[in-house]
């Protein structure tokens, strides 16, 4: 087997292999979604609105190994966008073989070639080997995130 990551487009072909990797993701945060939110979520990946999330795809041999969700949008502080990376998964057979590090540089390149200079995002503090690639190929910040949903 060859350890050489392809990353590319999320194609409407992947709609099985997408919806294992993303189960396995949401498992990984203790999470479920409803049916309506798979079918949604699919599409709107699939959407070719500026608005809608994107998705890229890691392969090893034409095999569906990791995925990242990422999102342009307006920052205040800059003219420029910012690209969010809300969802980022490498499944567990391939971890340590550098699929994380590519999407996440394959995500970043995409923004900056889309004029979208930064990329951010999140994790739980609890995910400690995501973390340590994270501490690799960024800079933490130190900002601390409320959520209120009510």
């Amino acid at each position: 087997m060859s350890t050489e990551t392809k990353i590319r487009p999320l194609q409407e072909s992947d709609k099985d292999d997408w919806r294992c990797l993303w189960t396995a993701y949401l498992e990984f945060y203790e999470t479920t979604v409803s049916e309506e939110v798979y079918e949604t979520s699919f599409a709107r990946l699939l959407s070719s609105s500026d608005n809608e999330y994107k998705c890229l795809i890691a392969e090893i041999d034409g095999n569906p190994v990791g995925l990242a969700h990422f999102l342009y949008h307006r920052y205040m502080w800059s003219v420029e966008d910012t690209c969010y990376l809300m969802d980022l998964f490498t499944d567990p057979g391939v971890r340590g073989k550098g699929v994380g590090r590519a999407l996440i540089e394959a995500v970043h390149a995409t923004a900056k070639r889309d004029g979208v200079p930064s990329t951010y995002w999140q994790t739980e503090e609890f995910n400690y080997k995501g973390r340590m690639l994270y501490d690799q190929v960024a800079t933490k910040s130190p900002c601390v995130i409320y959520e209120k949903s009510d």
